[in-house]
C-alpha cells in the first residue's frame, strides 16, 4: 500500500508539473505560487507567521521565497501595528496581477485535461478526488448549488447518468436503464399536468442530481429518481431535493408521499428517514429486498 500511494504521488506530481523549474512558463516555484494564492485570498496582510502554519513551511525557507517575491515587487513586508515584534506580509498591486495570471492559466490547464475526459470520466475523476481529501481529513468548505426545473435535455441526463452509474457501484444492467427511461417518458407525457413536477441539481452550471415527484392517486404522490452525483456527495443535494418535492406535494393537496426503493441504496435510505419517511413493506427480489418507504404530508 505504500508503494502504491507513493507512484500514485510521482505520477500525479508529473501530470500536474510540479517537477517543472517555473509555472505555466513563469519564473516562479510551485511554492512561490501557493504562497501568492494563500496571500491573493485574504482581503489584507497577513501575519508571516499564519502563511508558514497554513503551508507547512520551513521559517527560513518561508523567509527565502518572500525576499525573492518581495525584491520582484509583488509583495511587502512590514512590522504588525498591533505587535512590533511580528511581521505582516501583502500582495502589491503587481503581485495580485501576477496570481491573477497564473491562477487563469492553472485554471486553462486543468480545463484542458478535463476536456479530454469523457462526461463519466470527469465526474469519477473528481468524485475520486474528493474522497482523498475527505479521507486525509480536509475540512472542505460548502459549495453552493442550484435547484431549477428540468429543461430539455434533463431527462436524457437522468436516464444516462442513472444508467452509468448504478452500473458502476452495482452492477444493474440495461433494465434498471430502461426502467428509468419509462419512468421519464411517463414523465413527458404527462408534462403540463397538475401534481407531477422535477428538478434538477447544479453545482458551476453542472448538473449533479435530480428527483421528480409524480401522481400516484388522487391522494398519494410518489417521490422517484432521486441521484446525487459522486462528485457532489456530501453537500445535502440529496437532502434538499427531497426537501423540495415534499414541499410540492405538500402544496399540490396530496395527504401522502410513498417511494419505492432498493435496500442497498444505503445513503439514500438516510436522506429518507431523515425526512420522516418509514418502511412499510419489503419484498426480496433477486440481488436486494425491493422497500416501500410512507410518510403523511
Amino acid at each position: 500500500m505504500v508503494a502504491e500511494v507513493r507512484a500514485f504521488n510521482r505520477f500525479y506530481t508529473a501530470v500536474i508539473g510540479m517537477l517543472r523549474a517555473g509555472m505555466h512558463d513563469s519564473p516562479y516555484s510551485l511554492t512561490e505560487a501557493r504562497v501568492l494564492f494563500e496571500l491573493d485570498r485574504t482581503a489584507g496582510d497577513v501575519e508571516v507567521g499564519e502563511v508558514k502554519r497554513l503551508l507547512g513551511l520551513d521559517a527560513g525557507y518561508l523567509s527565502r521565497v518572500l525576499a525573492r517575491l518581495e525584491g520582484d515587487g509583488l509583495v511587502r513586508r512590514e512590522r504588525s501595528a498591533v505587535d512590533g515584534r511580528r511581521q505582516v506580509v501583502g500582495l502589491t498591486d503587481d503581485g495580485r496581477a501576477t496570481f491573477a495570471k497564473l491562477d487563469e492559466q492553472s485554471d486553462a490547464e486543468v480545463r484542458g485535461l478535463l476536456d479530454a475526459l469523457p462526461e463519466e470520466e470527469r465526474s469519477r475523476l473528481v468524485a475520486s478526488m474528493g474522497v482523498i481529501r475527505d479521507v486525509l481529513g480536509e475540512k472542505r468548505d460548502r459549495v453552493p448549488f442550484v435547484i431549477r426545473p428540468p429543461r430539455p435535455g434533463d431527462l436524457g441526463w437522468a436516464i444516462g447518468r442513472h444508467g452509468a452509474l448504478y452500473s458502476r457501484e452495482y452492477g444493474w444492467g440495461p433494465d434498471f436503464e430502461a426502467l428509468v427511461a419509462r419512468i421519464c417518458a411517463d414523465f413527458l407525457d404527462a408534462q403540463g399536468s397538475p401534481g407531477q413536477a422535477g428538478w434538477i441539481a447544479e453545482v458551476d452550471g453542472r448538473r449533479v442530481g435530480c428527483v421528480f415527484c409524480v401522481r400516484k392517486d388522487a391522494t398519494t404522490a410518489q417521490l422517484r429518481l432521486l441521484l446525487v452525483d459522486p462528485s457532489a456527495r456530501g453537500l445535502g443535494i440529496g437532502a434538499r431535493l427531497v426537501e423540495e418535492c415534499l414541499r410540492f406535494a405538500r402544496d399540490s393537496g396530496y395527504q401522502t408521499i410513498m417511494l419505492w426503493t432498493r435496500d442497498v441504496l444505503v445513503s439514500a435510505r438516510k436522506i429518507y428517514e431523515a425526512a420522516g419517511f418509514k418502511l412499510v413493506a419489503e419484498e426480496p427480489a433477486a440481488a436486494f429486498n425491493e422497500q416501500f418507504w410512507e410518510r403523511p404530508l
